[in-house]
């Protein structure tokens, strides 16, 4: 199959996925619309049909709440297919949603979209949108001024070893009886273990029984860690929106301070023994055993180190394909489940706007040749086996065949 070829597959993807001004990540496995994954389909649309790229972000932020949060999953539909459904949530919010959100990357991809497009006036009704979600993570998620995460599936890295620490202290003796679908749609040996699970679970039942009362959860909740993932990220999305209100002509300086004040308490994140920004959590104080991925985004946020940097290109160098999303070194690696070792395209996507804003050309280039050969060779999958390539996860999925469109299928 020609890269011409792939192109097409992956517009013929999008097209699939699509619902009627949102975009599912893939059909069974996926079957609502997905914060982060929206962002991404709304970058891929962006490159053959602009204006369909604009309406999923406007679908993703009329589920906004009150508070200014973008909840990470809206369930515009009703599917027997998916557990934990709008039910488990019980959240009240209308459309129906989960009561926790995700990485806040539609500031980075909207800014994007708007310097190939120039549709000013979309970006403008989305902008006030997104300054209120920016103020949220500001306000709710940033009680030792980092980004921290109330459960793990807030940081859409799900079962990555970055959790460990917080999920052990998990109580889930209360949980109950539950039916998994995700394991009917995808290879179990692939996906979070039933330990994982049975901890998500308790945790969303924490939420549901506070009302999603955001103080209670950050005071008694029962996961609370810093992440640099979201961290870096929001970092760059402040600095973005901040872009973005410059070409807007909005005077608001309130995103660049968010912005300073996240990198100014990065020191709280940092690990002497790894040499590296790892998740810690809130209430010991301790740090993730392994680097994870999260650590590469470092660049995107403009956030350079040579220590940190010389341990993730070792990282990098000891597999074939991409950035691993845990330390194939660690003890926890494992290159087929999920956020425990694959590569992900979507995160490859992030880290090369990091390497392109630093004018790390050569290694930008390699990232993309890496991630291009994987869907090549495998298609649309998920993720990846870093190793040796193998497809993993869902297949035909929204946001990989966006990276192709947006990002992957450059050809220098």
């Amino acid at each position: 199959m020609t890269d011409r070829d792939l192109d097409e597959t992956a517009r013929a993807i999008l097209r699939a996925n699509d619902r009627g001004g949102y975009t599912i990540p893939t059909g069974g496995l996926y079957p609502f619309q997905w914060n982060w994954d929206s962002a991404f389909a709304a970058w891929g649309f962006s490159t053959f049909d602009p204006g369909r790229g604009w309406d999923e972000l406007d679908t993703l932020f009329a589920a906004q709440w009150v508070t200014g949060m973008v909840p990470h999953i809206i369930f515009h539909k009703e599917d027997a297919g998916y557990f934990p459904g709008a039910d488990v949530w019980a959240t009240g919010a209308t459309p129906p949603s989960s009561g926790i959100s995700q990485p806040p990357v539609a500031a980075i991809l909207a800014r994007r979209m708007h310097e190939a497009t120039g549709d000013t006036e979309r970006l403008r009704a989305l902008y006030p949108k997104l300054l209120a979600w920016h103020r949220w993570w500001r306000d709710w998620r940033c009680p030792n001024g980092v980004a921290c995460v109330t459960h793990p599936w807030e940081s859409g890295r799900d079962n990555c070893p970055d959790w460990d620490l917080g999920m052990a202290r998990v109580d889930t003796s209360d949980v109950g009886e539950y039916t998994r679908r995700d394991t009917g749609h995808v290879d179990a040996s692939m996906r979070p273990g039933k330990e994982d699970y049975d901890r998500y679970i308790a945790i969303v039942q924490f939420g549901r029984a506070c009302g999603w009362d955001q103080e209670t959860i950050l005071r008694d909740g029962p996961f609370l860690m810093g992440d640099p993932a979201i961290t870096f990220i929001l970092i760059r999305a402040n600095r973005d929106l901040a872009a973005i209100a410059r070409v807007l002509g909005e005077d608001d300086s309130s995103p660049l301070r968010w912005a300073d004040d996240l990198e100014a308490a990065l020191p709280w994140l940092w690990s002497d023994a790894l040499q590296a920004y790892v998740a810690r959590d809130v209430a010991t104080g301790s740090f993730a055993s392994a680097i994870s991925s999260g650590a590469a985004l470092g660049l995107l946020a403009g956030v350079e180190n040579a220590a940190m940097e010389a341990r993730l290109a070792r990282i990098w160098d000891s597999v074939r394909y991409g950035i691993p999303s845990n330390d194939p070194a660690a003890d926890s690696f494992d290159p087929r489940r999920y956020w425990r070792g694959p590569t992900w395209p979507v995160v490859n996507a992030l880290i090369a706007i990091g390497l392109q804003s630093a004018g790390r050309v050569e290694e930008e280039r390699r990232l993309r040749r890496e991630t291009a050969e994987l869907i090549r060779q495998g298609g649309f999958f998920e993720y990846f086996d870093p190793l040796d390539g193998t497809a993993c996860g869902g297949d035909n999925f929204t946001w990989t065949a966006a990276i192709w469109l947006a990002w992957a299928n450059g050809k220098d």
